[in-house]
């Protein structure tokens, strides 16, 4: 959960910005097999509350939540703006289209839901609600989903301090503990609900959430570091000193730790 340690200008915050969400491309195939998939009790939710069949899925990226949905019978199609990540998407049987959710042209077509995994922090949020108001049937519903992750405190203390130590400059803080990523991400639910809601487009706001448990190796969690944004401002080396650190955190603690995660949506129906 990487946040601006201070307010740049407007210039260089959407520089950032772009150069972070940039980065996700590249790794592409690390991301896919390192990010977690969403628990089947949010998938089931999302099921029962499309509907119909037909669902968009916003900055669908390698595909996880739209082969997930695919798999528990919906037609989904991804819109995703990163090339790299769109064909890893599309060897997968994952169709999708080339685009920010917010330029894309639907070409008329409506669609029962629009889901948006891990992503929708990265679209407009006026652009991104007329756009999902444009797409979404009457009665459709749009759905939002954020991963909570948490480590140990001496992980992500580790984490923190080695990322500060190498790059004293950078404009982001890393290394959160659970309850400051729970209350970050909670509001970031409320402020999703609160824009579509007052758009006039959309009633009836529902919270969702899950928790679950997942083990990581030292080796498993220096991979999962490896896609995280702030890792663009970093130089390769840079990198490696930084696997290095949190390596060593982890195998202090065993060699292994589990993370709660606790996946958090908003729901929201179209009028």
């Amino acid at each position: 959960m990487p946040t601006l340690a201070e307010e740049p200008d407007e210039t260089a915050h959407k520089e950032l910005r772009a150069k972070l969400a940039a980065s996700f491309g590249a790794e592409a195939a690390r991301y896919d097999r390192t990010r977690p998939p969403y628990p089947e009790s949010l998938i089931e939710r999302i099921v029962a509350a499309s509907p119909g069949p037909r669902v968009a899925e916003v900055g669908s990226g390698t595909g996880t939540l739209s082969r997930q949905l695919r798999d528990a019978g919906l037609e989904v199609l991804g819109v995703e703006h990163d090339e790299q990540m769109a064909a890893f998407a599309r060897a997968s049987g994952v169709p999708v289209e080339l685009s920010k959710f917010e330029a894309w042209d639907p070409a008329g077509r409506l669609f029962d839901a629009v889901v948006a995994g891990q992503s929708w922090h990265w679209v407009d949020p006026d652009a991104g609600v007329r756009q999902a108001a444009r797409v979404l049937r009457p009665g459709g519903v749009f759905v939002a989903l954020w991963h909570v992750f948490s480590t140990p405190d001496s992980i992500s203390e580790a984490l923190a301090h080695t990322y500060h130590q190498i790059a004293p400059d950078t404009p982001l803080r890393v290394g959160y503990n659970r309850e400051e990523s729970l209350a970050f991400y909670r509001a970031g639910c409320e402020r999703t609900a609160t824009v579509f809601t007052d758009s006039g487009e959309f009633s009836g706001p529902q919270q969702w959430s899950a928790r679950w448990d997942h083990t990581y190796t030292s080796a498993e969690y220096a991979d999962l570091i490896q896609t995280m944004g702030p890792m663009a401002l970093l130089t390769s080396d840079q990198i490696a000193e930084l696997v290095a650190g949190v390596t060593a955190a982890v195998d202090a603690e065993g060699g292994s730790f589990t993370s709660n995660y606790e996946t958090l949506a908003v729901a929201i129906t179209r009028n």
